[in-house]
């Protein structure tokens, strides 16, 4: 017998939760039937999926194998789900999104707008950084996310749909503050407060001062934006970041962006999703509006005196 869709749910729950008990109430299940079940499924594997660390349990490496498949499987019923319900003529659906921080302050004026045109849809939006935003995309545990450039070898397919200008950031009384065409060579020395290593926003700032035959060395290393900023307010240094990021800030006077050479260093920003995917009619939709309108809805903030 073949094992059933209850039997991959519930494996997957056991998995996530890494404890049959947590599983099980998740579930609405008792844990006698969650244990049968996962029995039931290592018995037509043939190879046990979990094994016991102490008081918890890991997944063996069969389990970790299974574990990719089951949830593709389920993504792809909540698709099928979904494409049935919208040709019964219901105009719901539900978007999943996954963004890097940075994208977390413009992302919700454009979420905002599109549900205008679909007042009934279900958004739901995680935040995470780089390495989380290639995992969520990769095991298609996301419709798409919001990031920069992808990396290549993932199976990932990358659409631009709006600038991502990076720019020099410092506190109002910082000795260059007021410079005029500011060298890059005169930054080479500069204390740099930097995101961390696997960051876009990093390792742009990084190939870009490579390119220029001049090295970004890191000051001090910070896991958000918003702390590189808090961090640069505090004259603890200069920060790189995104236009997108310091629009108060600016308008406060808070921080200043400094009018360096060749700068900014233009991005852009990428709707991500998995090589192949078949997206139900809400994702797809709000892919389409963000590519087309994204640009025309969302302004940057002018920096420059």
């Amino acid at each position: 017998m073949l094992f059933t869709f209850k039997q991959l749910r519930i494996f997957e729950s056991v998995a996530k939760q890494q404890s049959y008990t947590l599983a099980a109430k998740a579930l609405f299940l008792t844990q006698p039937a969650v244990s049968m079940q996962i029995k039931q499924l290592e018995a037509y594997v043939g190879m046990e999926l979990f094994e016991r660390m102490g008081k918890s349990i890991q997944l063996t490496q069969a389990g970790s194998e299974l574990l990719n498949y089951a949830e593709s499987i389920h993504q792809q019923m909540t698709e099928a789900h979904d494409m049935l319900q919208e040709l019964k003529g219901l105009k719901r659906g539900k978007v999943h999104l996954t963004m890097a921080s940075t994208a977390n302050y413009f992302a919700p004026q454009l979420i905002a707008t599109f549900r205008h045109e679909y007042p009934a849809i279900e958004i739901n939006l995680d935040v995470t950084n780089r390495s989380g935003l290639v995992h969520a995309v990769e095991h298609n545990l996301t419709d798409m996310a919001i990031m920069g450039l992808p990396p290549k070898g993932h199976h990932l397919t990358g659409i631009p749909f709006m600038d991502n200008p990076l720019v020099v950031i410092a506190a109002p009384n910082h000795p260059l503050a007021h410079g005029k065409h500011i060298s890059l060579s005169k930054l080479a020395d500069a204390h740099f407060i930097v995101r961390e290593p696997d960051s876009g926003t990093r390792m742009a700032a990084e190939r870009f001062f490579a390119e220029h035959q001049l090295e970004l060395i890191p000051g001090m290393e910070m896991n958000r934006s918003e702390a590189i900023k808090q961090a640069v307010m505090a004259e603890l240094g200069l920060g790189i970041v995104s236009l997108h990021t310091i629009e108060m800030e600016l308008a406060l006077k808070c921080l200043v962006v400094l009018d360096v050479e060749d700068f900014p260093i233009m991005r852009q920003w990428y709707i991500v999703h998995r090589t192949g995917k078949r997206f139900a009619a809400i994702p797809e939709a709000f892919k389409d509006f963000a590519i087309a309108h994204a640009e025309s809805l969302l302004s940057l903030p002018n920096y420059k005196a």
